[in-house]
Order: structure tokens, then C-alpha cells, then sequence
């Protein structure tokens, strides 16, 4: 048989009610180590946050310290049959050429057969390596499979000819006259449809220092220093290849920069924001924390420091000691256009000390923004571990104070059984004659 617990029962009082009354009181300092853990975790992910940013901001600032970073050009040609690109390495200059042949892939197809006359038969290459196929039967797939499967560098396709029979078509894998091949070992009959061949440019046509250039690929590395030139038909007529500094592409480089930097100081100025509505003031994750300001500092000096004694607006680029950043994109370009190599050795080293700053602020290791991250992972483990305690300690109060009304009821009602009794004893007595 199963009991069932009626608190008040005895004292007609809500004992249960009365227990989650005094826990709520027991619980204030648990609630408020809550509330600080809430508090720690805000402010530990807006670290974490900004920690990111800043570590963002080293890397693109690292790329754009490089020397090369504002070497940006365009590559352009007279036909749209020629198309050219430029890497930093290229140079500004023009180049005319004629295109006299574009690659080739060499292939062949054999005669309509049902089936092939042997398993075992040599396809060999342009430089006399022979390659012996061995096929699982004479099947047309099997041979199929077995001419793919080798390392001949063919791929081989069957083709329906009609009335049971196929033929099989082998193309070289890649183009070029060093992929022409010849297939011996069988009776099977074949035709090159397209012979391998180079594709050809001539530099200087006609003149004394003409100069014939071949690719197995209709592209041409480095035809001129950073420069690749893709051709796609064969042109009598003279193609003019033209390289030009890409002075927009270098300002870009130089904007992205600006925009890390701007982004990071915006940042934590939002996350320190003090606002005001009414009476109310609400503070912000940052407000106050001396780590964030000092990083902010920190990378405001990084970029308002002179370069050699000469400000950074020379080349458009101004920031206040608030951290307002002002990047005009046409006196960078002007000063680019003025004086390259300066210009370039300025933003290359006012990059290079912005990613410096970024680094030591966020470095996994030792960054003083990780220092701070880690310290507060700390803290908020401490708390947690204090939660933790209080979860016991108000678990224990409650069995006390359980028991404790529990005894209260079984107390009372021991003593209204005794008063019961008593009664029924003083009822039981003799009456007084009220006469005598």
C-alpha cells in the first residue's frame, strides 16, 4: 500500500507552499552568480569576436605589406580569338604577334568491326614508347576498357557503324604532336582524322628578328614575363598584345585594407557604447574593459604614425585620433601614378605595421586579446563551479526544511490525538450533582 504525503494536514497550513517561498529566498545568490555567468559569456563571445576580426585584419594587411601587393595589370589583345592574363610579375608593354596554328589532339578511328581480331596488341607514343594492351577478350568493350585503363594516354570510345558493328575512335588525352600514337599488333584497319599538332605563334613576323614560339596547349606560358595568352584560331593578320598597370585593381588592394581597419575600430566602439533611455543606462559586452581599448588604441597608433616623416594623406590615406578612417581613392591613385616604388614602399610599410599590431593582439598564443579570452574562460569556469555548488547546497536546504515541517505536522498531530484523548477522558467522568 502506498502512502501519500498531504502537507498541512495537522497545522492546515501549506507547508509545501511555505518551503518554495523560503527556497526562492535560499536561491538570490545562486540567481545572481547566474546572471554574472550570463554576463561573462556576452562579454567572452564579443571577445572571441573581435579577436577574429583583428586576426582577419593581420592577414589582409600581411598580403598587402607584400612588395608585389599593388602590382595589378590588365592584359588585353586585338581579337577576341586571343585572350591574354597578367600576374604580378608582369611588366606594362605591347607585343604583336600572328597566330599561326592552334593544338591539335591526334586521333584515329578503325574500321566497322563486330568484334577485334586479338587480345593483345601496342599503341606507341610520339617518342617510341610502346604500350602492350591486354585485353580480357576480343570484345569491343573489353578492349574498350583495357586501351582506358592502360597508361598509353588514350581514350578510347566505340562508336555504332550500323548492322552489329562498331568502330572504335582513340583520341590522344592531351593535345600537341607529342600525342600522336600508332596502333600495330592487329589487322584492324585505321585512319587519323586529325594529326597532333602544336600550336604556333610567330613574334615579329617579317622582320630579321622573326621568332617562331609552339605549345602543345593553345595556351603559351610567359610569353611575355607574367603574361599567359590563350589562342583559339589560327590569325594571319598581326594580334597586338598590350600590358597596362591596373591602377583601380591597386586601389581595391588598398581599400580592402581601409575597410578591415574600419571595420575592427567600428567594432569595438559599438561594443562600448554607454546608452541612455530615461533613467536607465545600459552599458555594452566592452564597456569599460581596458583590453579592448587598449587593442583599439593600439591600432589607431599603428596607422596615424608617419612613414619616413611623411604623413599617410600624401598618398589619401587619413585616420583621426578617434579612429575615423578617410581613404581617397583618387589622390592613392594620383600618388601611384606620380611616384610608384614610393607609394608602394609607404602602403607596404604601413600595412606591414598594422599586421604587426593585428598579430600581437591576436596571435593564438600570446595575443594579448587571447591573454584576456583565456583569463575569462577561466573566471566563467569558477562561476560555473560555484553554480554547480549551490545546486547541492540548495538541494540539501530543501530536504532540511522537508524535514523539518514534516516533524512540524507529525508533532502537531501527535499533539491534537493527544488533546483528543484528554477530552474524551474529562467527557467519560461522573457528573457533579448539581443539587449537592
Amino acid at each position: 500500500m502506498t502512502s501519500m504525503a498531504m502537507p498541512g494536514i495537522a497545522t492546515g497550513m501549506d507547508t509545501s507552499a511555505i518551503v518554495d517561498q523560503l527556497m526562492a529566498v535560499e536561491a538570490i545568490p545562486q540567481q545572481q552568480l547566474q546572471q554574472r555567468a550570463a554576463g561573462q559569456n556576452q562579454f567572452l563571445d564579443t571577445l572571441r569576436s573581435l579577436n577574429s576580426q583583428v586576426a582577419d585584419l593581420g592577414g589582409t594587411a600581411r598580403d598587402a605589406s607584400r612588395s608585389d601587393a599593388l602590382q595589378h595589370f590588365t592584359a588585353s589583345t586585338s581579337t577576341d580569338s586571343v585572350v591574354a592574363t597578367a600576374s604580378s610579375n608582369a611588366a606594362p608593354g605591347a607585343l604583336d604577334f600572328t597566330v599561326d596554328a592552334v593544338a591539335a589532339r591526334h586521333t584515329m578511328v578503325t574500321d566497322a568491326v563486330a568484334e577485334w581480331d586479338t587480345t593483345s596488341f601496342t599503341i606507341t607514343g610520339a617518342d617510341g614508347e610502346a604500350h602492350t594492351i591486354e585485353a580480357a577478350s576480343a570484345s569491343l568493350n573489353d578492349i574498350v576498357q583495357a586501351i582506358n585503363r592502360s597508361d598509353a594516354g588514350i581514350n578510347a570510345t566505340r562508336v555504332a557503324a550500323g548492322d552489329g558493328t562498331h568502330r572504335l575512335q582513340l583520341a590522344a588525352a592531351e593535345t600537341g604532336a607529342d600525342g600522336a600514337f600508332t596502333l600495330t599488333g592487329t589487322s584492324i584497319g585505321s585512319t587519323v582524322t586529325a594529326e597532333g599538332a602544336d600550336a604556333a605563334v610567330t613574334l615579329w613576323a617579317g622582320t630579321a628578328a622573326e621568332q617562331r614560339i609552339t605549345s602543345p596547349t593553345n595556351t603559351f606560358s610567359d610569353l611575355l614575363p607574367g603574361v599567359d595568352v590563350t589562342v583559339s584560331q589560327p590569325s594571319a593578320a598581326p594580334v597586338t598584345l598590350s600590358i597596362e598597370q591596373d591602377a583601380e585593381a591597386s586601389a581595391s588592394t588598398a581599400q580592402e585594407l581601409m575597410d578591415g581597419l574600419s571595420s575592427v575600430l567600428g567594432f569595438i566602439s559599438g561594443q562600448s557604447d554607454v546608452s541612455t533611455e530615461g533613467d536607465e543606462v545600459t552599458a555594452s559586452p566592452l564597456t569599460g574593459d581596458s583590453t579592448s581599448r587598449a587593442a583599439r588604441q593600439r591600432l589607431v597608433d599603428a596607422a596615424i604614425q608617419p612613414i619616413n616623416g611623411q604623413s599617410l594623406s600624401s598618398i589619401g590615406i587619413e585616420i583621426s585620433r578617434n579612429g575615423e578612417i578617410t581613404f581617397d581613392e583618387a589622390r592613392f591613385t594620383q600618388a601611384l601614378a606620380n611616384d610608384r616604388e614610393g607609394t608602394e614602399e609607404m602602403f607596404a610599410a604601413f600595412a606591414g605595421r598594422i599586421a604587426d599590431t593585428a598579430v600581437s593582439l591576436s596571435d593564438r598564443y600570446d595575443g594579448q586579446i587571447t591573454s584576456r579570452i583565456t583569463g575569462q574562460e577561466a573566471s566563467i569556469r569558477r562561476t560555473e563551479d560555484q553554480i554547480a555548488t549551490w545546486d547541492t547546497r540548495l538541494a540539501n536546504r530543501r530536504a532540511a526544511l522537508d524535514r523539518t515541517y514534516a516533524s512540524l505536522e507529525v508533532a502537531i498531530q501527535q499533539m491534537n490525538s493527544q488533546m483528543e484523548y484528554m477530552q474524551s477522558q474529562l467527557a467519560g467522568l461522573p457528573q457533579a450533582n448539581q443539587a449537592s
